[in-house]
């Protein structure tokens, strides 16, 4: 059997669909080490390309899991998306090997309440990219959107003339809005070093935390003439 004697992995990617096939590439070509998984052969030759760590398996059996080293890793996606059993049992494996971080893939908000119930962290990539989408065709500012837990977002958003010279300090998000920008981006450069006499101008980019609510009202007073 295959297993890799290495201490811990950052990543493991289980299912290489086109979901979980960006994901390891989007991970490999970040630096990381990445173990990738899946029952075709196909799909694993493919990302041999570019990661050793690729192993073709039968099922997702709890022991086969094992062989691969998967335990090894600090952070398991589970991308299995044709079969809600098979997602959720392999999620349950996973867990059970006491994988620090473990977040898998729902296709229906059932599903989610199933994975969630055994332990895991759920995505809902099509809804996420849908709300992202709809968030960027609706809200004129705002560029794009991440759901955190409950109502907390986080945003970028493009600024107007509206609060072009203002500081940081001087736009008060924090107490106005009970907003914290978390990074700027001016001319093409981004830092995540907040001065708070930093000025802002417009087309500037911030990057902000905070409730969904709170986020769509300075949105929309970035709007208003």
């Amino acid at each position: 059997m295959f297993h890799i004697n290495k201490p811990a992995i950052e990543f493991g990617v289980i299912g290489l669909g086109r979901f979980g096939t960006a994901l390891t590439q989007t991970l490999v070509g970040a630096g990381k080490e990445v173990i990738a998984i899946d029952n075709s052969e196909s799909r694993v030759k493919k990302i041999r390309n570019i990661t050793e760590n690729a192993f073709v398996v039968e099922t997702f059996d709890k022991m086969t899991l094992e062989d691969t080293g998967i335990k090894n890793c600090g952070t398991v996606i589970i991308c299995i998306g044709d079969s809600i059993d098979v997602g959720v049992l392999t999620t349950l494996n996973v867990i059970s090997l006491e994988v620090p971080r473990v977040i898998a893939r729902a296709m229906s908000y059932e599903e989610g309440l199933v994975l969630e119930k055994i332990g895991a962290e759920v995505i809902y990539p099509e809804r996420d990219m849908a709300v992202r989408l709809a968030n960027r065709l609706t809200n004129a500012n705002i560029l794009d959107t991440i759901q955190l837990y409950g109502d907390i977002d986080v945003s970028e958003l493009k600024l107007t003339a509206k609060i072009a010279g203002q500081t940081i300090e001087q736009i008060n998000l924090r107490q106005k809005y009970k907003l914290n920008i978390i990074a700027i981006e001016h001319n093409g450069d981004t830092t995540t070093e907040i001065d708070p006499q930093c000025s802002l101008h417009e087309n500037d980019s911030i990057v902000v935390v905070g409730k969904r609510e709170n986020i769509r009202k300075y949105e929309s007073f970035l709007s208003m003439e």
